[in-house]
């Protein structure tokens, strides 16, 4: 098996520096899209032949250092109890957001192997057949709680501060569900064979430091105790450059890092409590050749005082990157990292 990506997240010393792309099985890949064809996004994550045949795309057509299960990270908050619908044009809907002390009493605690089989079946599927490492994931709880607060996306948050500030004792009741709820699924990838999880909070940055602190931090500090000594865990908090040093405390042996940061900058806070991975803009990517491979040597310049170096994007791929730019990004920072 190719364990460069493993190694990295270690900071042990690897051949080259691995390469893997947040939502790298997507709809800028045209096979990606003849599978969506058929079926329902839902459904494509819920059917362990299509989600693990989507995985392994990128890797085949890539040739990424690592898969990254293909499921959302709001599946698991079906089984709490609540109604999700995937919009094309909206993105994802909740149809009984959180409003109330009483809304929180009646989420349930889930058993994800019961519950939530077509995970740990794709990634049973998954480990037969690719030969570099999987990565499984979870949202962060505070992330999690947003979406199931507002009903779906938010430009503003509103509802979820409003929570936050006047139910302290009600949001973090909501908030030690999702994280228990979070740990047993996490724990169930793990049993079925996932060799790295990454925790998304996707909206970390609407949170001042402060508030980052006393409302999100101490629940991945909790997941990430309980996990950490099973595989490596990546924690990645969106737009959170200007609280890494607060980040660094996650407990996280990889912290990634967006592209609001130099890598350099990053590197040098987080010493070595933890490796980094990252940090390009996924915009460079509809820019040329020389172009990309220019910013790809400042990123693995700025890695160099890294414990370990893992590259990616600073956010996920979007849909309409041109995928000869992607191959060349992944073979580019191969050829260079190698000199």
């Amino acid at each position: 098996m190719n364990d460069n990506f493993l190694k990295a997240c270690r900071g042990d010393k690897t051949d080259y520096t691995p390469v893997w792309i947040m939502r790298q099985a997507g709809r800028y890949l045209p096979e990606y899209r003849r599978v969506r064809e058929k079926v329902d996004f839902l459904s494509l994550c819920k059917t362990p032949e299509l989600a693990a045949e989507v995985t392994i795309q990128p890797i085949e057509i890539l040739k990424v250092d690592a898969a990254i299960l293909f499921s959302d990270i709001l599946i698991p908050l079906e089984p709490m109890g609540i109604k999700l619908e995937f919009s094309e044009s909206k993105g994802p809907i909740i149809h009984n957001p959180i409003s109330s002390e009483a809304d929180i009493n009646n989420l349930r605690d889930f058993d994800p192997n019961g519950e939530l089989p077509f995970i740990s079946e794709t990634i049973k599927l998954l480990r037969k057949s690719i030969k570099v490492p999987l990565i499984g994931f979870s949202g962060a709880p505070f992330t999690l709680a947003t979406y199931m607060i507002e009903g779906g996306a938010s430009k503003n948050f509103l509802k979820t501060k409003k929570i936050m500030y006047q139910s302290p004792e009600c949001f973090s009741k909501l908030m030690e569900s999702i994280t228990t709820n979070t740990i047993k699924y996490l724990n169930s990838q793990i049993d079925a064979g996932v060799q790295a999880l990454q925790i998304f909070d996707s909206w970390a940055g609407v949170l001042s430091p402060h508030d980052f602190s006393l409302y999100a931090l101490p629940y991945v500090q909790k997941i990430i105790k309980e996990l950490n000594n099973r595989v490596p865990i990546i924690y990645f908090a969106f737009n959170s450059s200007s609280m890494i040093d607060l980040v660094q405390t996650s407990g996280a042996q990889v912290i990634g890092i967006d592209w609001r940061i130099e890598l350099s900058q990053a590197a040098e806070k987080l010493g070595n409590n933890a490796s980094v991975q990252g940090n390009l803009d996924p915009c460079i990517l509809f820019g040329t050749h020389e172009l990309i491979q220019e910013r790809i040597l400042d990123i693995l310049n700025g890695a160099k005082k890294a414990r370990g170096h893992i590259f990616n994007l600073g956010h996920g791929i979007l849909p309409e990157t041109p995928v000869d730019n992607v191959i060349f990004m992944v073979e580019a920072v191969h050829q260079l990292s190698r000199a």
